[in-house]
């Protein structure tokens, strides 16, 4: 592919491009691509989820990397960035020293990724998705199916505005608007997908008679580290040597909006309450999984180059601390100052320096391309709200909302896998049937240490 479309000719860059043959040996003639989250994420990666899900059943499955993905040449991965995360897990979350830290490896990387001829102002969005117009073509297919999760999502709503030639039908999960994506639009989401737990909780008499009032405890205790930090060594989950981990109120936060892995949804009732009671493993535990090194490591040159171009400009620091007093009233304004996964954002965009592109890209799709809009509940990343939401402009769009499911909905709900094999062959008319009924699994609850 082209670096940059409108310098033809000029440098060049290779994605990887994998098909996984359709499981049904009569498969249908149009094939479903994926778009992968991040931005920078592991498209090669989610392979088995894809196909554990069903994806690839009666279609092949085509995958792509994202340019400056992982398995793309050029690769913007940033080890100076990586190393750092690896180090912040036992530094305080939201210290001005973090952020310095942080802000030194962003540069350091984008430094060296520029020394090595690379215009990161070329690692968009609107590339990206001119990168899957021409897959199509280059491929010789007529018409396929476009699924996406997370930042996907974004692409796919992109792809599916300036590019709308061949696509038969768009399935978005886990749903990022192109038009409203920024960093106060986190505080939304991650207000939405926490209270979702919490009103789960409640609706589920034995977990409220034992856990009752979880956001007046999340309060406290979001106050209470913010106050006085935990410092502690843990092992982390995976096992291996113990790490050292701090735990203020924005790494409890963090890991509340990054729910799954290490901290499922199920267990967050019972971890809050323990840290309440002077237990705080679980929260440790799940910062200590951080600790690692990814063993394929998240392209963060592309990440920053999305963000601080497309998600950050627009909304001052000011507009951010006011939507986090929106969502959370009376937490710590320490806390609500950094957007839930990407602390420090502004401060990083300012060494990152590429331009500003929401008005390319902070856009709504419309389009009467049948769509299937799949969100989660616990969902704390991309608020379940949202896609409804994007689904106002495009009216031949299915909206289905599964309970008790957070981030990357398909591969953890198998009602979702069937809705989404029954919109692949009928697009207009999904079957549905099985989320009615649906209901969050039951909390993990613990032994009450005052009633022992």
């Amino acid at each position: 592919m082209p670096e940059n479309r409108s310098h033809r000719g000029k440098r060049t860059i290779k994605l990887t491009v994998a098909i996984v043959p359709a499981a049904s040996a009569r498969p249908a003639a149009d094939p479903v691509v994926f778009m992968e989250g991040g931005p920078g994420g592991d498209a090669i990666g989610a392979i088995p989820f894809l196909v554990d899900s069903g994806v690839n059943r009666d279609r092949d499955l085509i995958v792509m990397t994202q340019r400056g993905g992982p398995y793309s040449e050029p690769y913007l991965a940033c080890p100076e960035i990586d190393r750092f995360n690896a180090q912040a897990v036992g530094l305080p979350y939201d210290a001005p020293s973090t952020g310095r830290l942080l802000v030194r490896a962003a540069k350091e990387c984008r430094d060296r990724l520029t020394a090595d001829g690379i215009r990161l102002s070329d690692y968009n969005t609107t590339e990206n998705a001119a990168d899957f117009a021409d897959l199509r073509k280059a491929l010789g297919i007529r018409q396929w199916n476009v699924y996406g999760y997370s930042y996907g999502t974004d692409l796919a709503l992109t792809y599916l505005r300036r590019h709308p030639e061949g696509i038969r039908s768009v399935a978005i999960d886990s749903v990022v608007p192109p038009q409203i994506v920024s960093l106060p639009w986190a505080w939304d989401s991650a207000q939405e997908g926490i209270n979702a737990i919490f009103a789960a909780c409640e609706a589920q008499p034995r977990c409220n008679s034992r856990y009752p009032d979880l956001a007046r405890t999340l309060t406290e205790q979001v106050r209470r580290l913010e106050a006085n930090p935990l410092t502690l060594t843990v092992q982390p989950p995976g096992g291996g040597n113990p790490v050292r981990v701090v735990l203020d109120g924005g790494a409890l936060v963090n890991l509340l909006v990054t729910n799954g892995g290490a901290l499922p949804a199920a267990v967050v009732p019972a971890a809050l309450d323990e840290l309440a009671h002077g237990n705080p493993q679980r929260f440790a535990q799940a910062q200590a999984a951080g600790a690692g090194t990814p063993v394929v490591p998240q392209a963060h040159g592309l990440t920053q180059s999305v963000v601080c171009s497309e998600w950050a400009p627009g909304f001052s620091e000011s507009d951010l601390l006011e939507a986090g007093r929106r969502a959370f009233p009376g937490w710590p304004d320490t806390v609500l100052a950094h957007a839930p996964q990407l602390p420090f954002q502004y401060d990083l965009c300012r060494v990152w320096n590429v331009p500003d592109r929401t008005a390319i890209q902070r856009v709504a799709t419309f389009s009467d391309v049948p769509a299937l809009i799949v969100t989660g509940t616990f969902d704390a990343k991309t608020g379940a709200s949202w896609g409804p939401y994007a689904g106002r402009t495009l009216p031949r769009s299915t909206a289905v909302l599964i309970p008790g499911i957070s981030h990357f909905v398909v591969p953890q709900s198998p009602c979702a896998q069937s809705v989404l094999a029954s919109f692949l062959a009928r697009p207009t008319a999904p079957d549905t049937g099985c989320v009615a009924g649906l209901e969050p699994a039951p909390f993990i609850l613990t032994p009450d240490p005052e009633s022992t």
